[in-house]
Parts: structure tokens; sequence; C-alpha cells
């Protein structure tokens, strides 16, 4: 008999709680990981560290703009990087620590140490092999860099190393406008450095909704940060008392260079499978070192599962944890499924972005017929008394059918209020199911409903 029915390679997001779901189904599991700690790059140094540092940060900016308008006089506060750094590191343990209590609850073995598969229905940690009637790789991803740039985690850093700086640099230079670059940027800029971002792109947040896009770049602007775009990064040469960051800008082909103390190097992310034994195993390669899998997340190997980072789609741990439930329900028997058309996507700084289903570019792309409503914070109550009147909700409804198509956010709170429009898309709603739905005031979600109420005879407060 096998050691056990499922054994999870990879404790972050998607593995931890694959594995505690495949315990709560009755299944005998083991999870494996090499970390000191459980959660993967997400709680360890990813998603919880950087919005422990975007929080203190924001915080900090609050006191600075906006708290004599309020009345609240006083000395301005310092920063204290060591301090904050230690506010994040206990953020950190006391995710990763409970995690570690769940294992225990649901009785989850944690294979201590690397896992390697040696053959079917073998894991190999250490010197030690077991056996199990299922293996799930949820490995995750690793940080990618450019041709020419060394990452030495102390000047030229990833979002690892930007989590742990001795100091808060004067001059900071971030390589690419995605989610990892904007927020770890927008955190140092608040801190008081002078942050450039590098995007290759034309525009920053690839594959987000024109609109929202130039919004979100004209408020990042307005805090300092300061753009380069359609700008191709040749290399970063490392002097004794500066970076020097060269770049050939893609319209024209001239080069120019930037100074830096430290470069954010956030060009995105690639699965990590080093070690795992996939050829030996006989398991199927898909581009651009993702796995192949089927609907339902199996390999072309009966018996061996990848979910998150490692296979197609976003690397976004909700949907890895969406992933993970799924295949557990799948080794069980039962019918687990991921609706790849609800999947919310954030990015944590200030304000707020948050998008989900389709973009109107992508409506256009499909030739089909939808209708825009749209409503701006500036005529939510609650907004406007926190300083926070600046955005829009933008919603997209099908012109015969009202049915929601996709909606994007930009402004305070917009990664809770996407969810009431994830609800109402997992449950096939109209546009009208969310204008006749009663909202509580004074509340931000009020800027929803008219949003919902634009898609029809108008907003009321617009």
């Amino acid at each position: 008999m096998a050691d056990y029915d499922v054994i999870v390679i990879g404790g972050g997001p998607g593995g931890y709680v694959c594995a505690i779901r495949c315990a709560q189904l009755g299944l005998k599991t083991a999870c494996v990981e090499g970390r000191e700690t459980l959660g993967g790059t997400c709680l360890n140094v990813g998603c919880i560290p950087s919005k422990a540092m975007l929080h203190a940060s924001e915080l900090y900016h609050e006191a600075h703009t906006n708290f004599d308008a309020m009345g609240l006089e006083g000395a301005k506060p310092k920063v204290n990087l060591s301090k904050m750094l230690e506010y994040k590191a206990s953020t950190v343990k006391t995710n990763t620590s409970g995690i570690e209590f769940l294992f225990k609850k649901n009785k989850v073995d944690w294979l201590k140490g690397w896992g390697k598969i040696d053959g079917a229905g073998k894991v190999t940690v250490g010197k030690e092999t077991h056996t199990a009637k299922n293996i799930v790789i949820a490995t995750g991803s690793e940080a990618s860099s450019l041709p020419g740039i060394e990452v030495d985690e102390k000047r030229i850093v990833t979002s690892t190393g930007a989590l742990e700086l001795g100091s808060v640099p004067k001059k900071m230079v971030v390589i690419g406008a995605g989610v990892i670059g904007l927020e770890m940027g927008s955190v140092y800029a608040r801190l008081g450095s002078e942050v450039t971002v590098v995007e290759f792109l034309d525009h920053i947040t690839p594959g987000m909704d024109a609109e929202v896009t130039r919004a979100f770049q004209k408020m990042l602007t307005k805090q300092g940060l300061n753009f380069i775009l359609g700008a191709a990064v040749q290399g970063v040469e490392a002097l004794k008392t500066k970076l020097k960051v060269t770049y050939k800008l893609r319209k024209d082909d001239s080069e120019a260079t930037l100074d830096a103390d430290v470069v954010l190097v956030a060009t995105g992310r690639k699965p990590y499978t080093d070690g795992l034994g996939l050829e030996g195993a006989g398991v199927e390669m898909a581009e651009r070192g993702m796995l192949k899998t089927d609907a339902h997340l199996q390999t072309n190997v009966p018996g061996i599962w990848a979910l998150g980072d490692v296979v197609a789609g976003p690397m976004l741990a909700h949907k890895a944890e969406d992933e993970g439930m799924a295949v557990a329900e799948r080794i069980a028997g039962q019918a687990g499924h991921v609706n790849y058309g609800v999947i919310p996507g954030v990015i944590y700084t200030t304000p707020e972005v948050a998008t989900v289903g389709k973009t109107e570019e992508q409506l256009k792309e499909e030739g089909r017929a939808y209708k825009v409503g749209k409503f701006p914070f500036m005529g939510n109550a609650r907004a406007k008394s926190y300083f926070l009147g600046d955005g829009f909700v933008k919603l997209l409804a099908d012109a015969q059918t009202d049915r929601i198509l996709g909606a994007h956010i930009i402004g305070p709170m917009a990664g809770d209020l996407i969810h009431e429009i994830c609800v109402g898309m997992e449950f096939g709603a109209a546009a009208e199911d969310i204008a006749r739905t009663c909202h509580a005031h004074p509340t931000f979600s009020e800027a929803v409903r008219e949003a919902a109420l634009a898609c029809g005879d108008g907003a009321i407060h617009a």
C-alpha cells in the first residue's frame, strides 16, 4: 500500500490549500516543503510582506499630507526602516505559523526538504522515498531577470531583496511597470526615494483596461513616480558608488543611461521546476517552462497533477488556491472546477486597482456589443471625506442581455469592492441586479451600484 493518498510538492498558497482540502476530504496527505516556513513565496517574500510595507508607507504618507487638514496636529513621523522591517517580519511569522497550525489540525504531514519525483507514485525527500497514489506539483515560480543583469539582492534586487533593503535609497530604478514593480516602487517613493520606472511597452500594467491604465499612470506620476515607456533595458553596470542603467528607446533606437542606488528587476516570474525530475517521470512540458495539463489539471502521466504558477494562467495566489481545491476534489472523486473567467486581479497601490472579466479592448476585438457604466469616486461621499476621490468604477455589460462581462475599479478599497462583481458574474448577474440591490450609505460600495445604474437610465450622483 502507498504511504499516502496524496503528496503535494510545494507549500505555497496552491500547495498548502490543496493539501488541507485533500485532508478534509478524507485523503491521507503529505506536503513537501524545503523552506523553514510554510506559505511559499507569497507569505514569505511576496504578497504578505509587500502589503505590510505598502500599509506602513501609506500611513506615513497620509500623516504628512492629510493629517493637518483633519485637525491632527503634532510632529510628523519619521521613517525607521529597520523597525518597519521588524513589523513586516512579525506579520510574515504570524501567517506562516498559522499554516503550520492548520496542517496539524487537519493531520497533514509536513515532509521537510526538497522533493523529487522518482517515477510513478514515488517522491524522494532528502534520503527518504515516499509513495503516493497521487502527486500534485505546486512548486510556484521565481523571479526572472534580463540578459546582462546580475541580481545580487543587495543593490540589484528582485522583490525579495526590495523587502530587505538596509536603507531607503536616494534613487531607485524599477525595470518593469507590472504589479510588483509599481507596488514596490510606490512604497519607496512614499518613503522618500526618487523612483523611475522603465517599461518595454508603451504603457504600464500590460493587459489591463486601457482607460484604467491611463488614469493610473497619471495618478502615480502625481505621486512622484517617473516613467520611461517604450524602453528596452540593455544592462546594469555596478560601479563602486552607484549603478548605471542603460536603455534603448524603441521608437528611434537612441540610448540613454540612468544612475541609481538600487535597481529593482520586476520583469515577471517563471515556473520553478528545477530538480523535480519531470523529464525522468515523463511529464510533458508546455511553452515557457510550464507543465502541460488537461482541463482538470492532470498531466499526461496518470496520477500526477499540477497547479498554480507552473501551469498556464495568471500567476496569482488566489488562482493557485482555487486550483488547489479543484484538484483535491477531483482526486477525491468530486467535480472540482475553476472558473477562469472570474478571477480578479488587484494592484495594492494607493489608489488600488482591481479588475475582473473582459476589458473594453477584448470586447472590441471579439466584436461583441456592450455598454459601459461609469461612476467617479468624486461622487461618493465616503471617498471624498477620506481624501480618496480619485478614480472610478467601470462596469461592462452585454448590450442586449445586460449580463455583466467585466469590471474595472481604480480607487479606494478596489480590491475588496471587486468581489461584489465577482459573485454577480459567478451567478450570471445583470448590471440591473447590482443596481437594484440596496447598498449601505455611506460606503465606498455605493460607487459600484452607481456604475451599475449608469448601465441603465443613469447614475444618481453623477
